[in-house]
């Protein structure tokens, strides 16, 4: 946190500039093969953790210090956040890991290669499906092996959680929650915070943050194991946001 001095004449005012840092796991193998993933609990590939463990030195690098963490209950972001953690000699900060931040759930899509999803369904259905706010990508069924209601992490969840596919919309609508009722309190009581999601839970939180249109956010892009930096007035409202290199 760094305290900014103001000039209006003769007087001088202070607020604190509170930081933000959201981040996205590092490649997944899913990610390397061009696949859909959602919440499909696929490992980092190897640059993957290669870039999770550059993406904390960088940090460590520009002094970035973390009193609490967030994942989702992917591995793909456990596995990211922890090793960005170790290269912060961070690992002793608890680390809260929530559904709510997962990726956007695909349905039918899930595990299938984007470039022949492309080649069979066309670009404009599938662009569509990928980033359209309000567009469902088919749904799956509830004996589908992919279905959440059979995973054990998920068993607290209501059916009306469960999702059998999810847009843009419906994800922001589920990353709120935790937003607001976990990570505003804590930044409001000056903790500083790193948010470790997937490409969809992140644009999601980002459209929120930014007051993003339907169409900007359709074309935001968010690379991986990059830190996204946000600063923040005393209001939470951003008043600078980059990525850190």
């Amino acid at each position: 946190m760094q305290t900014l001095k103001l000039y209006f004449g003769k007087d001088v005012y202070f607020w604190d500039m509170q930081k933000l840092v959201l981040i996205r796991h590092g490649e997944s193998v899913w990610n390397h093969e061009n696949r859909f993933t959602g919440w499909t609990d696929v490992d980092l590939y190897a640059d993957g953790f290669e870039q999770a463990r550059q993406a904390g030195q960088l940090l460590k690098k520009h002094d970035f210090t973390f009193d609490i963490a967030y994942a989702s209950v992917l591995k793909r972001s456990i596995k990211t956040l922890h090793l960005l953690l170790e290269e912060l000699d961070h690992l002793w900060i608890p680390v809260y890991k929530s559904w709510r931040l997962n990726e956007r759930f695909y349905g039918a899509l899930q595990g299938l290669n984007k470039q022949e999803t492309i080649d069979k369904y066309g670009i404009d259905l599938v662009q569509k499906w990928r980033r359209d706010p309000n567009e469902d990508p088919p749904p799956i069924s509830r004996d589908d092996d992919r279905y959440p209601g059979r995973d054990l992490r998920y068993k607290h969840l209501t059916e009306a959680e469960l999702p059998l596919t999810e847009n843009l919309s419906q994800t922001m609508n589920r990353v709120l929650p935790v937003w607001n009722d976990k990570i505003v309190p804590e930044l409001k009581n000056k903790q500083k915070i790193i948010i470790c999601g997937h490409g969809n839970s992140l644009r999601a939180l980002i459209k929120y943050l930014d007051n993003l249109t339907d169409e900007e956010v359709t074309k935001l892009e968010i690379p991986t194991a990059t830190p996204l930096i946000y600063e923040l007035d005393n209001e939470l409202n951003p008043v600078n946001h980059y990525y850190l290199h």
